[in-house]
């Protein structure tokens, strides 16, 4: 089937980029700088504390589906209504691209426009930055009306006119011709399962799966177009009984084509190591989408004072990681950082960073550190203005930092010791810690407000205002729940341990005494610890053998998560993906990239299908719906002054 050839001088592309495309979101082909304002070249967008009507909301029915967005309106002049749409909300329902800028009030956008692209307004509220659609929504024909929490939008009606595929250099490509512009998104979806093949040798490893793609547009399509790319029945001889309907083959690029509520969804089969890269063109309207194994486009977005975003590839050896991430200033005055838990309540619960984040009011975030999926309970360090949620396990790598934008980088042990009036000093192993050993572990009321026991047969000692109030068999585990007294804490006596109980009767006096190792680390309000560490004094300092890592963990190549600070004192979270044509790295490719991002000290923190990167309302480098629940992360926060 001919392909189109497109004429970059007439024609302006942007891109959706692999990771970047899962979150729904656009990423440049060709890069805009959004030039300074002539009348005030160092502005910074303003942090509004009250809207200046009560019209805002966090819905937004577009072409009758109600979706998750936050939009504000307001009066203007004249009588006219200005709406704004968060830039998440634009990206992600209607499939608006955020173009470069380098000045945070003016955002250039493209969405099936010819040049000079459009630049909106841009402005900073309550965790979200607004842009003002008001022209740009009435150019493309848009009707909008609030109701309540909820912004209505009608877009004009669109069709599919054809969906062409050819080959490129670099792979497939698809061509959905339409009659014009329409909203757009594009999901991941789940692994597509091979048939078995019975000649395949037992001892050759299986290929990965291809995995799918599911683009869905504003749009309606033919029945003719439709039935292309739908299975068909197979012929079935009369003494048989009837056959299902066969399925695509999973090598076949499109898997399925069909309508449903004035949508168009088309399925696709992505080889692994490969992703959709989409541009929109205009004059005429066209989707293309280039599956390909280097989909990522570069990007670089002052997304506020002291907040860029940026993303690209970087080369390490041969090999290429598509890596977002955010720099920021900590100087800066009102950006500030500090841990989230999923349940500010208790240490147990879980939650998707993006529900954390928008329920702490940060602007951005990042998963932080390790916690235990099915109990659900922190397996590391977190501190919190000085208070210990979650104490450190096994030496491992933290980072702590304070309010003046300073941080500290090492391998860290709490050191308890339980201090009586009638015995030897005896050590506390782990604070409010979902991890479990043979020894004396302490619950505070930031643990929640009972204990459940972790361990068979643990001794359980009720400490109130200094001095032993209680004991109690804790029995089986996970049976009886035990208060938390909050004038004191519960002190754990586990295996060995027991023999401790007739040393400590009731009514001993006791007390704590707490340091940290190194020392520098009790200096800091707020620690987030996970690990291991990659780089310090810009030296690759990876030994996660020492900080008790298994070798499966060293090894294996996956999606990762790192904090860092740079030459300059700014912090960077950075989110590292399946490099081009392959897995993600490993530990040591992971502190070699931290290492050529010119990191001088840098941890890795947990990853996988925990790595989450927030920023104003969705996730940068994935789509939520790939993202686990995460039992903290670390949030940045603009303070309205």
């Amino acid at each position: 089937m001919p392909m189109i050839i497109i004429n970059k001088r007439r024609f302006f592309r942007y891109s959706v980029s692999s990771i970047l495309s899962t979150a729904f979101c656009l990423t440049a082909t060709y890069a805009t700088n959004a030039k300074q304002s002539p009348t005030n070249p160092q502005t910074h967008p303003r942090v509004v504390s009250q809207l200046p009507t009560p019209s805002s909301g966090t819905q937004i029915t577009l072409n009758g589906r109600t979706l998750t967005g936050a939009w504000i309106q307001q009066q203007g002049t004249s009588g006219t209504v200005i709406t704004h749409l968060s830039d998440g909300a634009i990206r992600q329902l209607i499939g608006v691209n955020l173009l470069n800028t380098s000045n945070p009030e003016l955002q250039p956008v493209e969405w099936f426009s010819s040049t000079p692209s459009p630049t909106l307004k841009a402005k900073l509220l309550r965790g979200y930055r607004y842009l003002d659609i008001s022209s740009f929504a009435q150019t493309s024909g848009w009707q909008m009306q609030a109701n309540g929490n909820t912004l209505v939008i009608s877009t004009p009606p669109a069709k599919i006119n054809n969906i062409r595929q050819g080959k490129q250099t670099w792979g497939d490509r698809l061509v959905i011709d339409l009659d014009s512009p329409t909203p757009w998104k594009i999901t991941q979806g789940q692994p597509i399962k091979r048939p078995v093949n019975p000649n395949t040798p037992t001892s050759q490893p299986p290929a990965p799966p291809n995995r799918e793609w599911i683009i869905t547009l504003d749009s309606t399509a033919d029945n003719g177009l439709i039935q292309l790319y739908t299975p068909q029945l197979p012929i079935t001889p009369p003494d048989q009984s009837k056959q299902l309907p066969l399925a695509p083959k999973p090598e076949a690029l499109i898997q399925k084509v069909e309508m449903v509520s004035n949508q168009t969804n088309i399925s696709l089969s992505v080889p692994f190591g490969s992703s959709p890269r989409i541009t929109t063109l205009a004059n005429p309207n066209r989707l293309v989408i280039d599956i390909r194994p280097d989909a990522l486009v570069a990007r670089d977005i002052t997304w506020s004072q002291g907040l860029r975003w940026q993303q690209r590839f970087i080369n390490s050896g041969t090999e290429s990681f598509p890596v977002v991430w955010l720099e920021i200033n900590p100087r800066m005055v009102g950006l500030t950082l500090k841990p989230m838990l999923a349940n500010p309540e208790s240490q147990t619960g879980i939650s998707p960073l993006i529900q954390t984040a928008q329920r702490y009011l940060a602007v951005a975030g990042i998963n932080g550190g390790y916690f235990n999926r099915n109990n659900r309970l922190p397996l590391g360090a977190v501190r919190r203005d000085n208070q210990w949620m979650s104490g450190p396990i096994l030496n491992r790598g933290a980072i702590a930092w304070n309010n003046n934008g300073e941080f500290y980088f090492g391998r860290l042990t709490l050191n308890e010791t339980l201090n009586s009036t009638n015995n030897q000093p005896l050590p506390i192993l782990f604070l409010n810690s979902g991890y479990v050993q043979n020894g004396i572990a302490r619950y505070t009321p930031t643990w929640g407000s009972t204990y459940t026991p972790l361990t068979d047969n643990e001794i359980i000692l009720i400490v109130q205002k200094d001095q032993i109030t209680n004991q109690l068999p804790g029995g089986k585990v996970g049976v009886t729940p035990v208060p938390i007294p909050q004038n004191g804490y519960l002190l754990t006596l586990r295996g060995t341990a027991t023999t401790n109980a007739a040393k400590l009767p009731i009514g001993t006096k006791v007390s704590i005494s707490s340091s940290t190792t190194p020392a520098d680390f009790s200096r800091y309000p707020h620690i987030i610890g996970a690990g291991p560490l990659l780089v310090q004094n810009r030296q690759i300092v990876l030994d996660a053998k020492d900080e008790k890592f298994s070798n499966a963990f060293i090894t294996e190549r996956a999606v990762r998560s790192a904090i860092c600070t740079t030459t300059t004192g700014n912090l960077m979270i950075a989110a590292v993906h399946n490099r081009a044509g392959g897995p993600g790295p490993n530990l040591a490719e992971h502190a070699q990239l931290m290492q050529l991002m010119g990191c001088v000290n840098a941890l890795n923190l947990d990853g996988g299908s925990s790595t989450s990167l927030y920023l104003g309302g969705q996730l940068l480098d994935r789509s939520p719906n790939t993202a686990a629940r995460v039992h903290n992360g670390i949030g940045i926060f603009l303070d309205p002054r």
